[in-house]
This record gives structure tokens, sequence and C-alpha cells, in this order.
């Protein structure tokens, strides 16, 4: 499936999208929905990714079946099923829970540039990854992941630094993610060979 334009977002089919945008050279694999949420420039999501209430950064690579945003349930009150906010579904008199809606979508998560999710990984509301960080396949984040860290379980806890921290600090200094189109095509041979230092090194980070 081609894209309306070089940078256009590449939507496959039978994805849902609801109240989200999208920044240039994204992508959102077949099947995949996305509602109330945001994916930065040459983001892009797999197959049947679920993505709900969630600010995504640039860069950020997101595997198939994953979860980011999975919404709750109140547990505080006699029931916990959604007949208590979809009244509409079930009652012709029954309005649905405005503030029910609203307050579950001002409960972000955010994931930072250059990111990776991977399959099947879950990231609940109010939580950040940030930038450079990497989520293992399966995990179930809870708590906010620090930058460059990789992280893996249920829930998930880190396992190690991706960068070291003074690496990471430069890199998010750098702010590459940032450059415009045709600089970071200039950079690409360097990106695939340097180490992450030796091209902080090349490129005054």
């Amino acid at each position: 499936m081609p894209r309306l334009s070089p940078d256009a977002p590449l939507v496959h089919p039978d994805c849902e999208i609801a109240d989200s945008s999208f920044g240039a050279y994204t992508e959102v694999g077949r099947g995949s929905r996305i509602a109330h949420s945001s994916l930065g420039d040459y983001s892009y999501c797999d197959r049947y990714a679920d993505i709900a209430n969630a600010t995504v950064g640039k860069f950020a690579n997101i595997a198939s079946f994953t979860r980011i945003g999975a919404t709750d349930h109140p547990l505080d009150t006699a029931a916990c099923h959604h007949f208590l906010y979809r009244s509409d579904d079930y009652w012709d008199d029954a309005d649905r829970d405005a503030a029910f809606f609203a307050h579950r979508q001002a409960r972000r998560a955010r994931v930072g540039h250059d990111t990776w999710i991977g399959h099947a990984a879950m990231i609940k509301p109010e939580v950040t990854v940030g930038d450079g960080a990497v989520i293992a396949a399966g995990a179930i984040v809870t708590k906010d992941v620090a930058p460059y860290t990789i992280v893996a379980g249920t829930p998930a806890r880190p396992m190690r630094l991706r960068q070291p921290p003074e690496i990471a600090e430069r890199l998010i200094a750098m702010a590459w993610w940032d450059w415009p189109h045709d600089a970071l095509r200039l950079a690409l041979d360097d990106f695939r060979t340097l180490s992450a230092e030796a091209f902080l090194e090349r490129y005054g980070g």
C-alpha cells in the first residue's frame, strides 16, 4: 500500500483510528486500534497494536500485539463492568458517563523518542517510557522507565542499560530525532556503522 505522499502517514487496512494524529513517515500496522493518541515523526506500530490515550515520540518502534495506555475499570464501586459508564449501550434512557471517559483520557501514557516496545508488551496508563528505552516482549510496564534502560518481566524491572549514563545524556542533548530528513540521510552510513560514542564524537554531541 503506497503512501499518499512521500512523508504521509501509512495506515494499513482494518485499522480503527479515533481522535489521533500522526507525524511524517509514520506507519500503522494492519488491524491496529489507535484512540486519543499521537505518534511522532517516523514512529510506527506493527500489526494489531492497541494504543489509547498515549503520546508517542519520534522514531518509536512498536511491535505487534502491544497495548499502550491499557484502560482500567472502576474498582471502588459495587460493580466494575462497563455498564456503569457505557450505560447507553444497555438502556435507552441512560447516558454515558462523560466524566469517567474524560478522566480515562487524561491518564496518558508517554513513550519517548527512539524507543522499542517489544511484541505483546503492555504499558499502563500514566507511565512514562524514557527516550531510548527498550521494553522486552511480553513485559507489563506499571512504573516509569528511565531513559536508555532495558526492562523485562511481569511487572517489568530493569535488566540493564542500553547505553552508559554519560552516553545516554549526550544522545538526549544531541536530540538527533529532531534533525531534518535530509540531515538524517546524510548521516545514514554513520548511523549504520558507528558506535553511539563514535557517532557523538563525529557530530559534536
